[in-house]
């Protein structure tokens, strides 16, 4: 890896921290903003919902009418409206205006993600680019570690505005970052040699890439499952374990830092043996949601909750990887259309367990986070394509 971009790379990481802390903190903070703006936990988790649909929405025509922009700018671009939209969330005398600047957010959030692995490949040579994405996707990681449990045990403290401010603070020193130590980069010069239109269009087609769809298909069908389940982490807990509060805060702490091993294990080999890393990840997730279903206590719950952060902070690096993979000629394309399968999934997740939720079935959702996720496994078996048992390096190495 250039140790001339690792700078570059943190920063990049340290921007994905932001974003991801922000885009879940209302997982940790749901009581407290609820309370405090005089709404339902269940219209608080609608959060997520919303964010994921405009953000599903906006992706692809974004994405594809920003091509011509040097991505040096565009990502310090869409972390700049981050800090923009978390600031008026702060002060935010609604409901409606919390959720009007989170879909602020959302417009330039389908942007970044689609935008940054294919950033970061083109700082590492080709056979590096899977771990310089688990670099990058350490700042995710870090943000369940650190971000959500820190963030979550401010918000009790001090009181939720105050964490937000907080995340509007690092995502203005985020920009600045990203505008000293990013090199410069260009649009590459089959992008500036393609209309927006021939763009959009390109993107949209991609979907019909076998591999593609496959890795779309898997990620959107294992997220559902996974968000389904996380955004009601907090309630669920607290009836399997009796957790709330401190304990919470520190469960969140520990399912990050599970999620910050596993990351790092994958980073290991995530360029060499995708399809291996991702069924036993995949599998051991399945059991860890089935020992959620019941009522065992509070050290069965937080084992559990361990072993599901190690594995599902992980998955999305191979899933990543796998992306700009598949489409080597079309990475930003193909990472858009990723993009829209995870809003997907987090968006369809969170509005199925808010119907649970709702309904009184709370016990419900890790039955169905372990269904959907057993039905990600098996696809990932067939779709040896998208991911074979082994990737050989590229021969110039």
């Amino acid at each position: 890896m250039n140790q001339n971009h690792r700078g570059a790379l943190v920063v990049l990481g340290a921007s994905c921290f932001v974003y991801v802390t922000a885009e879940t903190i209302p997982v940790g903070l749901l009581p407290q903003i609820a309370d405090g703006l005089s709404v339902s936990e269940a219209d608080v988790g609608l959060l997520l919902t919303s964010y994921a649909v405009v953000a599903a929405l906006t992706t692809i025509p974004l994405t594809a009418l920003t091509m011509r922009i040097p991505r040096h700018l565009l990502i310090a671009a869409t972390v700049a409206i981050f800090a923009i939209s978390q600031l008026i969330a702060a002060f935010a005398p609604t409901f409606l205006i919390l959720t009007l600047s989170r879909l602020i957010c959302a417009v330039a959030h389908g942007v970044f993600w689609s935008t940054i692995a294919p950033v970061a490949a083109r700082l590492v040579p080709p056979d590096r680019a899977g771990r310089a994405t688990a670099l990058v996707f350490l700042g995710n990681s870090l943000a369940i570690v650190l971000g959500v449990p820190l963030g979550t045990a401010l918000g009790q403290w001090l009181g939720w505005r105050v964490a937000l401010a907080v995340l509007a603070v690092l995502g203005a020193a985020c920009v600045a970052a990203l505008m000293i130590v990013l090199p410069k980069l260009p649009a590459l010069p089959r992008d500036l040699a393609v209309r927006a239109g021939a763009q959009l269009k390109a993107s949209v087609q991609i979907i019909r890439s076998g591999p593609v769809a496959a890795v779309c298909l898997i990620t959107a069908v294992l997220v559902i499952g996974h968000f389904a389940a996380y955004t009601y982490i907090a309630p669920l807990v607290r009836r399997d374990g009796g957790l709330e509060g401190i304990g919470l805060s520190a469960l969140l702490l520990g399912y990050g830092a599970a999620g910050l091993l596993g990351n790092w294990i994958v980073s290991r080999f995530v360029d060499r043996k995708p399809r291996t890393l991702l069924t036993m990840l995949i599998g051991i997730m399945v059991v860890s949601l089935a020992l959620l279903i019941p009522v065992l206590g509070t050290a069965p719950t937080v084992l559990a909750a361990l072993a599901w952060g190690g594995t599902f902070t992980a998955i999305p690096v191979i899933l990543q990887a796998a992306i700009l993979r598949v489409a080597p000629d079309a990475r930003d394309a193909a990472s858009a259309v990723y993009v829209v399968a995870f809003q997907i999934g987090i968006g369809g997740g969170a509005l199925l367990g808010e119907r649970f939720v709702r309904a009184e079935m709370l016990a419900w959702l890790p039955v169905i986070a372990a269904v959907l996720t057993l039905v990600a496994g098996l696809t990932v078996l067939t779709a040896r394509r998208a991911f074979p048992s082994h990737v050989p390096l590229p021969s110039a190495v």
